[in-house]
């Protein structure tokens, strides 16, 4: 058969031509269907792009002026093809043989005089304790000292390790012979060499500066103290079983606020599986009294809402959140309002300037103005009334002309496909009412910024420790960050917080454990905190 006559057959333009005309629509519309696809998917995949390389190398902020940085390097001028690594060398080594363990007089209770520092390295400060029967009127003809009993007990000093040395002389009294001496002080934990002033300096290292229990072990070992690292963690445990009576009543104010701000933050706890870790969540929650608790869930389902704030809510309740339909399917349950937060509104367009840079600007810039109007709130200290006739003279005028614009944004796009900056709009458009509700309550803020900044300290830690090993370590971490972020919220340094507390919690009167929370501390005990006899020596 001649070439000519099998062209027919193999040649797409000749394929084509013996199409009918609806055959060829359609085919254009195949054609064209497709080419839309790709142009969206390449749409997408531009937008990742961009907020990839914004997380490597760009300004993160969300404010409106945000200069470019004309060196920025490109992403592949910096993120090089991976080298194989070169082939590690081999050696042998002999075999060895290990010491016996030995047990640690710091672990296993109070040894009286057996030193468990270097002398020469480890500052000492020397308590003298009046044997009680010298302090009730003894006279020095009645007795004579006929030695004396040594116990060591840890301190710290913020900053510097210290042993305090408390001498108490052993007496004989001359009438009946018989032979006493002063009780060693009793300590926050009963049995244990650590001070109070001890206790508290390794939770505000560990959970405010982020230092892991096993750097803290090095740190004591380098001071010359010789300590076992388990130690450490026992006292953690315990340390943190006497502050949760207080943070359980922190959480209970919490609960009766009418406002509350409530958020989520992943972190790693618990083992999954061999070299997996599981995904857990912190539930931070906001009070209208600046008090704030870092309940621990296992997981992010909305369920965790229930248990964190319970099913009887104050008169008039408002819970602010961010998106999460979580929140609102708990609110319209409850019946409370469900306020919305305007900072992820406008996270949401900043996201999206990539895809439309005109649009997203004037999104930005007309929530840029409620800002400028909250801003002169702060300024002029307005509160109640007055904030509210503030906000709905000045602010309401601008969400209506924000919403305004955002409906003809989408009127404007029809049915074309969704793009990052349309589903921007639609994602404020959905959550128009849950957005104007701080224009009515002058309780309500605007956004969740105050939560996002107490709650810091997670990805912070995350950062340092990467990991908690337990769940009751999660827990743990929950309870102690709840204390700390509430005592900076309420300016209280929080070493003498926790040195106070620590040594009044298991005398207080249970009924009244709530006096002992942050907020309510600074009002009854900071003018006269408890401290320990470390801050005596200094004074």
């Amino acid at each position: 058969m001649p070439m000519e006559q099998a062209l027919p057959s193999t040649h797409p333009a000749a394929d084509i031509t013996a199409l009918s005309s609806a055959e060829l629509i359609g085919l254009v519309r195949s054609q064209a269907q497709t080419i839309e696809a790709l142009s969206q998917r390449l749409a997408a995949l531009t937008h990742q792009l961009e907020w990839f390389k914004r997380q490597m190398f760009g300004a993160k902020s969300e404010r409106l002026r945000v200069l470019e940085n004309a060196q920025q390097l490109a992403l592949g001028e910096i993120l090089a093809p991976p080298q194989e690594p070169a082939p590690r060398k081999e050696r042998m080594v002999s075999a060895h043989k290990r010491r016996e363990r030995q047990n640690d007089a710091a672990a296993v209770g109070e040894a009286e005089s057996v030193p468990f520092f270097d002398e020469t390295r480890v500052p000492i400060e020397t308590i003298h304790v009046p044997h009680p029967d010298v302090a009730a009127g003894l006279h020095e003809d009645q007795y004579e000292v006929i030695g004396e009993k040594v116990s060591y007990r840890l301190a710290q000093r913020p900053g510097s390790y210290v042993v305090l040395k408390y001498l108490r002389p052993l007496i004989k009294r001359r009438d009946t012979q018989t032979i006493s001496a002063a009780a060693a002080p009793q300590g926050v934990i009963e049995g244990s060499r650590a001070d109070v002033s001890f206790l508290a300096g390794l939770l505000v290292d560990k959970f405010a500066w982020h230092l892991p229990l096993y750097r803290q072990h090095q740190r004591l070992v380098d001071a010359g103290i010789t300590v076992s690292r388990p130690w450490l963690t026992q006292l953690t445990q315990a340390a943190v079983g006497l502050l949760e009576p207080i943070y359980d009543a922190q959480f209970d104010s919490i609960r009766q606020s009418r406002v509350k701000v409530m958020d989520e933050t992943p972190i790693k706890a618990g083992r999954s599986e061999h070299g997996k870790m599981k995904t857990a969540y912190f539930w931070p929650v906001y009070g209208e009294h600046d008090e704030v608790c870092f309940p621990w869930f296992p997981s992010r389902e909305g369920a965790n809402i229930y248990r964190a704030l319970g099913a009887d809510p104050a008169a008039g309740s408002v819970l602010l959140s961010d998106g999460y339909a979580a929140y609102a399917s708990y609110a319209k349950k409850i019946g409370i309002i469900h306020a919305q937060c305007w900072a992820h509104s406008r996270r949401e367009l900043f996201e999206a300037e990539a895809a439309d840079p005109e649009g997203a600007r004037e999104g930005l810039r007309l929530i840029g103005a409620l800002y400028d109007i909250e801003a002169q709130i702060r300024d002029q200290r307005l509160t109640g009334e007055a904030k509210r006739l503030h906000r709905l003279t000045h602010s309401k005028p601008h969400v209506d002309a924000f919403f305004a614009w955002v409906d003809r944004r989408l009127q404007r796009h029809g049915l074309a496909p969704a793009t990052p900056f349309i589903r921007a709009l639609n994602y404020v458009h959905e959550r128009r009412a849950g957005l104007q509700v701080f224009l009515t309550d002058p309780d309500v803020p605007i956004d969740t910024n105050h939560l996002e900044r107490a709650l810091r300290p997670i990805p912070l830690g995350r950062k340092n420790w990467n990991f908690c090993w337990t769940e009751l370590g999660a827990k743990h971490v929950g309870i102690v960050q709840s204390l700390i972020v509430t005592c900076r919220l309420h300016t209280i340094d929080v070493y003498t917080y926790l040195v106070d507390v620590l040594q009044r919690v298991g005398q207080h009167p249970a009924a009244r454990v709530a006096e002992l929370t942050p907020r309510l501390w600074k009002q009854h005990f900071a003018p006269a905190p408890l401290r320990s006899a470390l801050h005596d020596l200094a004074a």
